[in-house]
């Protein structure tokens, strides 16, 4: 099935030039002017990314995500023209996925888009159904924490904890070898195999956003190897 992209922008001439680069590529796309409009619209299932602006009346794309989070782990893709570090990052704490700076190329919106769509959910399921893990491998076990991969769920003893595509692709990395350290460099070719856009600053965001969930736990499954990289805590 065609993957739907949902994208959210006040700027008339913004949203033309996204919609027909990614009409263009086969995906069907749907167009939003503010961030009210896109929270309601991104909370319907048939999602499969969505494409915020950081500045929008009403939510700004910021709180979008900040909401949506609280119930979908649905990809999302940032789109500002506030290109500084603090805000890239603030957009990824948040639950975002990865940061696109206004002027942009379609080249590079589509082959974004492609990435993050590789790492989620196959066209047309439930946002957060069906990621690609390492190796394609049905479950991976390691001190408690149970990985489905299937079920896209994590379950930590009784709990079970709602990860985003990118997040259960670096966890699920880490598990697929518990005891072996991985450099920045192997971690993001083995979570994310069909993207070279990511960052190793990105990267370290995505674990500490993997950390603060599960930190009400009291548990912390990824241990970092100073100087070398990330290996599974308790390996």
């Amino acid at each position: 099935m065609v993957a739907h992209i949902l994208v959210a922008d006040d700027e008339a001439r913004i949203r033309e030039v996204v919609q027909y680069a990614l009409e263009h590529q086969g995906y069907r796309v749907t167009l939003v002017t503010h961030g009210r409009a896109a929270l309601e619209r991104a909370r319907q299932s048939d999602v499969d990314l969505v494409i915020l602006d950081v500045m929008m009346p009403e939510l700004d794309g910021l709180d979008v995500c900040r909401e949506l989070r609280r119930s979908s782990t649905v990809p999302v893709l940032f789109l500002s023209s506030r290109g500084e570090e603090i805000d890239r990052v603030l957009g990824l704490e948040l639950g975002g996925d990865d940061y696109l700076t206004k002027p942009f190329g379609t080249r590079e919106l589509v082959a974004r888009v492609k990435a993050l769509l590789r790492r989620g959910v196959s066209p047309g399921a439930a946002p957060g159904t069906s990621p690609r893990a390492p190796e394609d491998a049905e479950v991976l076990e390691h001190d408690g924490i149970r990985i489905d991969v299937e079920r896209h769920e994590v379950r930590c003893g009784e709990h079970v904890l709602r990860l985003t595509a990118t997040e259960f692709g670096v966890l699920a990395a880490l598990f697929e070898r518990p005891g072996v350290v991985l450099s920045r460099g192997q971690l993001m070719q083995r979570a994310y195999p069909f993207d070279n856009l990511v960052t190793e600053r990105t990267l370290d965001t995505h674990v500490r956003r993997i950390r603060a969930k599960f930190r009400p736990l009291d548990r912390d499954p990824i241990e970092t190897v100073h100087g070398v990289g990330y290996k599974a805590a308790g390996a």
